[in-house]
């Protein structure tokens, strides 16, 4: 039997020879991917969580298994202290070079930075700042035959006040600095309907230079190709892909691939809302007037026969955790970098320890002390144990959060342990009881329940002593800052109450 680490309840492998859409249900966001050999691997944006820049393989592109992340704390240091919603990393692109592997990421407030790694499970180098500056996102790197560097991104109206062209600068070789001031690329303006183009993918293949880039905003956009005989233009757009008739709104920004057996394949993520960006794969194909058809006809699939050379092992990134040594799995980040002192060591055995770290601000969207994952499926049942040791004031519990959130968990008030429910809405307004609160004994182990059904609708229930409570009051989770909605655990205390800690068990997802 596999261990719960390993366990996820979305597989994307039918078990016949053919997959579901999409092939990663959880907010992978604006993926990228390159292949080295048999060997896939992709890449996505991840905002201001920490680590950040998830790397995940695949010798399939249906099949992902997560192997580390290639950014383990947010630059600046100070800046990223605290959980700064819809800022950090958005979204990168891979490529592999010269022997080694290249990560071209965005911070849309600071610039765009480089980093580089012989082995994708890491270590990576840290992050260098190589175009400085607001507004700059999307970047992705070129090398041409003739070793010539250059490097496309696209522009963040949010920090600049503009967007809808792409600028293109000559880089060296390393990538380490520009050589000229950059110019425009693609003038999404000059495109009749084009709006928002952001995105871009750049490839050379076969004489033409190609870039792939999504157009119309991430909820009902389009995805265009764009090819020129000339690194530098003019390139001539087409619309390969589509929502149609289909129920994938806004196909949007991804990875154009080539599969050992010389098929081409296409990734790329639709918006979910609560649940995120997810991922989908989409077969690729070319007309005769050497244009690519992705999808049926320009339509996204939602099944398909899988890609002709990859073993069929049904697999998906790990959900659920029992935190050998105390320490958890890959699936978890937290919304600002980490101090010392969070997580407390364990000297033998399973489960985490998460210390009540004191903060002012009782609006769990402010802490930066909340180890949390992504949403990994539809309608799935959270469970975990949970035993608080703390002075009043504190509280550790299970939690659903975006713009508005909800926990259920214990709570100490006066010398005494409740167990409580509440919520808070996307208007900022305070916590609200979701249940009446439940005196338990000061020891308790209680363990506790979120049921997320499709929509996104989360119900709590608690188990202590034998006592069920089920929360009667409904909660829809919304989405973050960019990002889909967090199924999370934290621990608190109030400021000057002396130190605590909350011991969790396994986390099972179902």
């Amino acid at each position: 039997m596999s261990s719960p680490r390993s366990v996820s309840p979305w597989i994307a492998d039918n078990g016949d020879g053919t997959y579901r859409n999409p092939v990663l249900f959880a907010d992978w966001s604006d993926p990228d991917v390159v292949r080295v050999g048999y060997d896939y691997y992709l890449i996505a944006s991840s905002f201001n969580r920490v680590p950040g820049l998830p790397v995940l393989h695949s010798t399939d592109l249906v099949n992902w298994q997560q192997i580390g992340h290639a950014l383990t704390r947010l630059t600046p240091e100070a800046f990223y202290s605290t959980p700064r919603r819809g800022c950090g990393v958005w979204a990168p692109a891979i490529r592999h070079h010269a022997g080694k592997f290249w990560i071209t990421y965005p911070d849309p407030d600071h610039g765009i930075y480089v980093l580089t790694a012989t082995d994708p499970a890491g270590p990576w180098s840290a992050p260098r700042l190589v175009l400085p500056g607001r507004g700059l996102i999307d970047p992705c790197p070129l090398w041409d035959t003739d070793g010539s560097a250059y490097l496309v991104h696209g522009w963040a109206k949010s920090r600049c006040g503009f967007n809808n062209r792409l600028t293109a600068y000559r880089m060296t070789p390393d990538l380490g600095r520009p050589l000229d001031t950059g110019s425009v690329l693609v003038d999404g303006d000059a495109i009749p309907g084009c709006r928002t183009l952001e995105g871009p993918k750049w490839y050379h293949r076969d004489g033409w230079y190609w870039i792939f880039a999504p157009g119309g905003g991430v909820a009902n956009g389009w995805q265009y190709a764009m090819r020129s005989r000339s690194v530098l233009g003019h390139y001539e757009p087409r619309i390969v892909l589509a929502q149609g008739d289909t129920d994938v709104n806004g196909p949007h920004q991804g990875a154009w691939i080539d599969s050992p057996a010389g098929e081409d394949w296409f990734v790329h993520f639709q918006d979910q809302g609560a649940y995120g960006r997810v991922v989908h794969l989409q077969p690729m194909k070319w007309a005769a007037d050497d244009w690519p058809v992705i999808g049926s006809g320009g339509t996204p699939v939602a099944n398909h026969r899988k890609p002709a050379d990859g073993p069929g092992v049904p697999y998906a990134p790990p959900v659920s955790d029992t935190f050998p040594g105390g320490v958890p799995g890959p699936q978890w980040t937290w919304p600002a970098n980490p101090a010392s002192g969070w997580l407390v060591p364990r000297t033998s055995g399973d489960g985490l320890r998460l210390a009540c770290v004191p903060w002012p601000d009782s609006d769990l969207r402010e802490v930066p002390n909340v180890l949390g994952q992504r949403l990994p499926a539809p309608a799935v049942r959270a469970t975990t144990e949970v035993r608080l040791t703390a002075g009043t004031g504190a509280r550790a519990g299970l939690l659903v959060h975006g713009h508005a959130y909800a926990w259920i968990g214990l709570e100490r008030r006066a010398g005494a342990t409740f167990l409580t429910c509440r919520s808070a809405e996307v208007d900022g307004s305070p916590e609200r009881d979701l249940a009446a609160p439940v005196e338990v004994p000061a020891d308790s182990s209680v363990l506790l329940e979120a049921t997320v059904s499709e929509g996104a609708v989360v119900r709590f229930g608690a188990l202590c002593d034998s006592a069920r409570l089920d929360v009667g009051t409904a909660f829809t989770a919304t989405p973050g800052g960019w990002i889909g909605a967090t199924l999370a655990l934290f621990a608190t205390a109030r400021p000057g109450n002396g130190a605590g800690h909350a011991d969790f068990g396994s986390f099972e997802v179902t």
